[in-house]
Formats: C-alpha cells, structure tokens, sequence
C-alpha cells in the first residue's frame, strides 16, 4: 500500500505520521485482507521442500496467470490481481491476498489458491500440511533458500531472541488485515487486537507437537515468537496508542536490513532515527524514502502492528475447513461490535493480560484474565461476532452472511477442544503423523 511519490525523503517523525494518515479509510471503503502460509512435503519421505522444487512449484503456477519475481536470477514470489505469493525461509509458501470487501470474498480467493496449490503438489509428489509448527523436521535439516533478507535475518535475528530461527523456519501463521477510518478509531482497534492476544492464540492454537513428540505446549508457534527478537506484544499496545506513539517506537526500533539497488545492507542494528539522520556511513548521508520505511515497518514482528492498516499477527495456521474463522472473528468484532467490545476489556487489568499472552500458549482456554477463563470470554466475544456479522448482513449467492464462517470457532468452544487437542488426542491414538496432511 505504498503512497505515491514513494521515493519522499522521510526526515521526521511528521512525515511517518502523516504516512499513517494516509492510511484512513472512509466507512464504506473498509477492507480486510488475509495472509496464511503452509509447509510443503515430500510425499516419499516426509521431508521438507527444498529451492529447487518450490521453484517448479512457482514456474508451474504461473499457468494460472501467476507473474514471476525474481531477485537476481532467482524466482522468490509470485503476482496475480494484487495477491502475492511469496516464499519464506524454510521454503513455507505464504499467500498474501488481495483486499476484499467481505470475508466470503477472503474465503473465495484462499479456495482458488487452494485447488491450485493442489494440483502443483500432485504435478510434483507433494504433501501439505496447515500447522503452525513442523511436527516432522529437526531446525538443523530444514532446507534454505537464496532470498537475500533472510541471510542477514538468519545473521541477526538469533543474537536478540533465542528462538528466532525456529519462528523462521518452522513457523506458518495466519495474519488479518483490518483498515481504520481516523487516528481515533485506529487507536480503538489496535487497543481492542492487543488485548485479544491471548484469546486468539488460545482459541486457534494449533501447533502442540514438536520433533513427533507433544512440545508441552498448545501453540507451540507462539511460544517461539515470544521469544523471538523484534516481537512480542508491548504493554503500551495495551493503552491508548497514537500515531505519534507508534511512530515514535519505529522510529527508536533498530534496523535489520536496508535496501539499496536491489541489495540487501545489514545496518548493524542502527535505528531509524540513525538512518533520516544521515547517520548510516554506508549511505553517505543519504535519508529513507517511503520504501524504506515501509521495510522497516515490515520488519517490526510484534503480535499487533501498524502500517497503512493494523495487522493481527496472533493466530496459528489451520486446515482448510478453518481457513476463514479468524478472519470472521476478527471482521465481526472489529468492523461490527467494537464498541462493545472495548468495554469489556477495558475493564481488564493490563499486567493479568500480559500474564494470560504469557501463559495461553501452554494453558490455552484454561488461561484466566478477570477471574474468567479464556474459553468464557472466548464465548462472549464469539456472540459479538455474530452480532457484528449480522450487523454488516454481507451475503453470499446463497443468501447466507459471514456467520456461517464462524462455524469452526464455535465448535471449539462448544467442545471446549482446539485443534491442538484433538490433535495430540490424533497423535496418542495414531502413533503417527500422518493426519496433518491435507486431504487430496
């Protein structure tokens, strides 16, 4: 969502404000987008994809209008109808999608990834799985590929946060992408997708098991990124956050890569506020435009984030028939019932929160804040959602709104069971793996 003119000179706190700014959306212009990435296997030995082999996958989805990226003479992503496809560290495809008016349309444009990710996978004798964590493939064999960030990520990232190469390469998570009209609603959104941390990793908590054992933990991914460098959630999200606020934080946050002529600079860890300084001697004085910015702001990987939108980066990844209950939980209390529910959480003690974000990867719906367990208040934020999907009264060819959507979560509440625990209740009785695999 680059602004035009991207190659402005950022000289001040003002300029990424106004940025920002940029960002607001009048009422009937809100989106939502989702991203969600899965792991690829070989069907003969259960191992993990390499380059090579992602790379035959994205020369042969391009028979399905999909342009090649490629960095020097290496294809990295992929670009069809403002999705991408992009390829991360430990060959994860993730699928960036496009911005939708509702969340059918999300549901539409992940299926029709969908079927095509299939047949690439039966063209090459691929497996898929949607975990949030290899259950299958120790760190040290998990193959890695030439994309220059993630030499310096690899460089970098593990001198800040013990378990920063784990996020990178055995990780997939599900991210949603949620617009704000004015720096107030902003503030009110943001405010209410902090709190609900622990709801979410706790609800969608899928990534139990670790090198074919149970890790001990119900979200096994969300316990990696909270170890993790440049991540976590802060306690001033939990407050009234501003542009300003925001800005401020990105503006102290250090550096992880700059980007000049298509090559990738590990600055050293100098800030940003170093950079429109003129600080970075490699630059020789020069200062950030929009894309830099825009880069850096991409490398801030806290669980709530701001860029001309708010991304909500807590969910595990699950199956397919899961896919789309996040993005209606989320869709449903953000656009539909978000006055309502501030005030609940308002009420909230903000060090028993960030005790629950500490505790929901391993404790899940059993974790308390306010005296009540995160499956009580899972249930009461679940019938805001309802209500704020039947507010919007989006329909499909059917005749049916965005509730039907909802179905997943409501299952998991009703049965008090993640998909965590039905599948280490899977695990003990199968004695394998094998039903993680997407179904053919």
């Amino acid at each position: 969502m680059a602004i035009k003119g991207f190659q402005k000179e950022i000289n001040s706190k003002e300029d990424i404000i106004h940025y920002f700014e940029k960002g607001c959306k009048k009422i009937d212009q809100l989106n939502i987008g989702v991203e969600h990435e899965k792991l690829l296997f070989f069907k003969k030995n259960n191992k993990r994809i390499n380059y090579e082999t992602i790379s035959k996958v994205f020369n042969f989805l391009t028979k399905f209008g999909w342009k090649s990226i490629r960095e020097k003479k290496n294809i990295i992503a992929l670009s069809k109808n403002k999705q991408n496809i992009s390829l991360e560290p430990g060959n994860q495809i993730e699928l960036s999608g496009a911005q939708h008016k509702s969340v059918h349309l999300i549901c539409e444009e992940s299926y029709k990834f969908l079927e095509e990710l299939k047949k690439a996978c039966s063209k090459f004798n691929l497996k898929m799985m949607s975990v949030s964590y290899d259950p299958l493939t120790n760190l040290n064999k998990v193959p890695e590929n030439p994309k220059q960030r993630y030499k310096i990520m690899k460089e970098e990232m593990p001198k800040h946060g013990t378990l920063s190469l784990d996020m990178m390469y055995q990780t997939c998570g599900t991210q949603i992408n949620l617009d704000y009209t004015s720096e107030n609603d902003f503030t009110k959104k943001f405010k209410l997708s902090s709190f609900l941390a622990p709801l979410s990793i706790a609800m969608f908590a899928n990534s139990a098991i670790k090198n074919n054992k149970f890790s001990g933990y119900l979200s096994y991914r969300s316990k990696i990124w909270q170890n993790t460098a440049r991540a976590g959630l802060p306690k001033f999200f939990l407050e009234n956050i501003t542009f300003e606020s925001y800005a401020d934080m990105a503006i102290n946050f250090p550096l992880l890569f700059v980007v000049k002529d298509s090559e990738y600079h590990n600055v050293k860890q100098q800030s940003f506020k170093d950079f429109m300084q003129g600080k970075i001697n490699i630059f020789k004085g020069k200062k950030p435009n929009i894309q830099d910015l825009e880069n850096h702001l991409s490398t801030i990987f806290t669980e709530v984030r701001l860029k001309q939108y708010i991304e909500i980066r807590s969910l595990d990844t699950c199956e397919w028939d899961c896919h789309c209950s996040g993005p209606a939980f989320y869709t449903g209390l953000i656009y539909g019932s978000l006055e309502e529910s501030l005030e609940i959480v308002k009420k909230w003690n903000l060090k028993e929160v960030i005790n629950a974000y500490i505790d929901s990867p391993k404790l899940g719906l059993k974790t308390i804040i306010n005296n009540k367990t995160l499956l009580e208040w899972g249930k009461i934020f679940l019938n805001l959602a309802y209500k704020g999907l039947e507010k919007r009264s989006i329909k499909n060819s059917s005749a049916k709104d965005e509730t039907l959507f909802l179905r997943s979560v409501r299952n998991t509440l009703n049965q008090n069971k993640t998909k965590a625990d039905m599948s280490i209740d899977k695990f003990q009785s199968n004695k394998n793996l094998n039903f993680l695999y997407e179904k053919e």
